[in-house]
């Protein structure tokens, strides 16, 4: 007997269909094994593919919405743009002026905001940021094959995390950003050994003037248009060094280089010497709705 899906695909960190980061959601994944999500995320091939796991009216209510995360290759506790785009996909059936989802890392909520003629924006309010650690500059440099010159000697390189850890390490120019090359697998080594799970790369020099940082994140031999759960570690570690001020929602860009532009706003709060209350946001749109036979 083959088995049918019901699957909702949205573009996240852009109001423009076509750009920005897909998203494949799931609208019921109830009874399937983690292996059967494992090739489903396969199948579709997208950064990340998310599965709704519907509970009861007042679980929903006071837990939030089951949902879990996979990439192409394994479960994430937490993403950042399978968070917003499910939640816009969960908001479009109640128009709820917030969404609270039970993810593998806890609870997250997502917020909108509606204004007259603007699309809809959706803010996420990830968990308070853990400061991993600080890496030297040349070992950096050695480990993805730069010159100590190619980074920002101003700012520190830095792990943190909100639910998933990434080293934020800025670059120079926008040049040296956009030429960017390295091996992954040296790369994967250096960060198995520090505690990051990916670098998310950025340049304080951009395209659009309005925008605070440009951004890059290469994992799994290719590339992120827009990453969620990176831009909140850098939203932690610009408040922590005074590139945006303590509640300032700046514009971060990722994905040009792909042809996929996104768009993904960031603030922190700073309190008591320590950075708290992380928001990323960006809008979503939905290109395609099917169903998934297998």
């Amino acid at each position: 007997m083959s088995q049918k899906l019901s699957v909702v695909q949205v573009d996240v960190f852009t109001a423009n269909a076509l750009e920005g980061n897909a998203l494949a959601v799931v609208l019921d994944g109830s009874g399937l094994s983690d292996h059967q999500m494992q090739l489903i995320a396969k199948e579709t091939n997208l950064s990340e593919t998310t599965f709704i796991l519907p509970r009861d009216a007042e679980t929903e209510r006071t837990k939030g919405v089951r949902v879990r995360i996979f990439t192409v290759h394994e479960e994430l506790p937490f993403a950042g743009h399978p968070t917003l785009g499910t939640a816009f996909v969960l908001r479009g059936t109640t128009g709820a002026p917030k969404v609270d989802l039970d993810l593998n890392v806890g609870r997250v909520s997502v917020r909108f905001e509606d204004e007259a003629g603007k699309p809809s924006f959706g803010e996420m309010t990830q968990a308070d940021p853990s400061f991993i650690t600080a890496h030297n500059q040349g070992d950096v440099a050695r480990a993805i094959g730069l010159q100590e010159r190619d980074f920002d000697s101003s700012l520190p390189i830095e792990t943190w995390s909100t639910g998933l850890p990434f080293t934020v390490a800025a670059l120079r120019s926008l040049e040296t950003l956009r030429n960017l090359r390295f091996d992954p697998a040296r790369e994967a080594e250096y960060l198995a050994s520090t505690g990051g799970k990916f670098f998310y790369f950025v340049s304080r020099e951009t395209v659009d003037s309005a925008a605070r940082l440009h951004a890059r994140m290469i994992f799994y031999n290719g590339e992120d248009p827009a990453t969620g759960s990176a831009a909140g570690c850098a939203a932690s570690w610009m408040v922590a060094h005074r590139v945006a001020q303590s509640d300032e929602r700046v514009l971060i860009e990722q994905g040009l280089e792909m042809k996929r532009p996104s768009r993904i706003f960031v603030r922190a709060s700073k309190r008591d010497n320590r950075v708290v209350n992380v928001r990323v946001g960006g809008n979503a749109v939905e290109v395609m709705r099917g169903e998934l036979v297998f």
